[in-house]
């Protein structure tokens, strides 16, 4: 079993298997369940991801009416070429959104890790799939690999924006796709492991202030940027850049400034963006 990213680095390195297959075999462990269940348990979850994101109704709203149809707008944007970001992250802003825009309109999505931040891995992991042609299986391997992440994170931090600010969400998300789209692309264990402390980094300190209190503002937006941290990362990891800061120590950061957030950004909808005077005229109009 392992409790911290260099715990799984290590193993790697002493039994010399993947990153992947350390965070299988802990899983096997603690389910008590064979290899084989364990990986179609997660080929499943990654087949659910895909369907989510088939199935996304731009002519959806939800329950509030604050969000639906932005990503059919990213789609027919994209479509027209305007989009300066290339291919890639063009397609990566758009299943963001549309995945964030499912779950606040009540559709079947894959908390990733959590239903606020379902977004961030779908949207890479099934762009990288569709543009550089990996297999299922490779992709259930990725998942694996983001799984090790949150695993660690909700163990020594937390995964709750109620508990640690959206950096607890769509921080570790972006952390968890980093990793996972890192060692996809053909990077080192160690290599994942810096590209998703630089993804963190990048989000710590993130307050968690829903409008209305509401998963819909600014949380669906955010999936974006989450989702493009951890591209950006994880080139940067491939490119031979490391984390000054070891990930397991980002991660305790991210716990200590968590808990020295006030309750007003922590998913109360108490500050921030939820007490600005638009936001207060949304709430009397729903």
């Amino acid at each position: 079993m392992y409790h911290s990213i260099k715990d799984i680095l290590d193993i790697c390195e002493r039994e010399k298997i993947e990153f992947w297959q350390v965070v299988q075999q802990a899983d096997v462990q603690e389910r008590g369940v064979s290899s084989e269940e364990s990986f179609e348990t997660m080929r499943q979850m990654y087949e659910a991801m895909k369907r989510a994101d088939a199935e996304y109704r731009s002519d959806l709203r939800s329950a509030s009416g604050l969000v639906g149809g932005d990503g059919e707008k990213l789609h027919i944007y994209n479509a027209s070429g305007c989009n300066i970001c290339g291919d890639f992250v063009a397609e990566v802003m758009e299943k963001a959104v549309k995945m964030g825009e499912s779950n606040a309109c009540m559709r079947r999505i894959v908390a990733a890790p959590t239903a606020g931040s379902c977004g961030v891995i779908p949207a890479v992991f099934l762009t990288a799939q569709e543009k550089m042609g990996y297999t299922d299986d490779k992709m259930a391997e990725a998942l694996y690999i983001s799984a090790g992440v949150g695993a660690v994170i909700a163990e020594n931090a937390s995964i709750a924006g109620a508990a640690g600010g959206c950096q607890a969400e769509i921080g570790s998300a972006s952390a968890m796709a980093a990793a996972g789209f890192t060692w996809l692309q053909g990077g080192s264990a160690e290599m994942a492991a810096h590209a998703s402390a630089m993804a963190l980094k990048n989000m710590l300190g993130l307050a968690c202030d829903p409008v209305c209190g509401l998963v819909e503002i600014p949380c669906v937006k955010r999936n974006v940027s989450g989702a493009v941290n951890a591209v950006t990362s994880s080139q940067m990891a491939l490119a031979g850049i490391k984390s000054a800061i070891p990930v397991d120590e980002v991660i305790d950061a991210m716990r200590r400034i968590g808990n020295e957030m006030p309750l007003s950004l922590r998913e109360t909808a108490q500050g921030g963006l939820a007490t600005t005077k638009t936001a207060k005229e949304i709430a009397l109009n729903i």
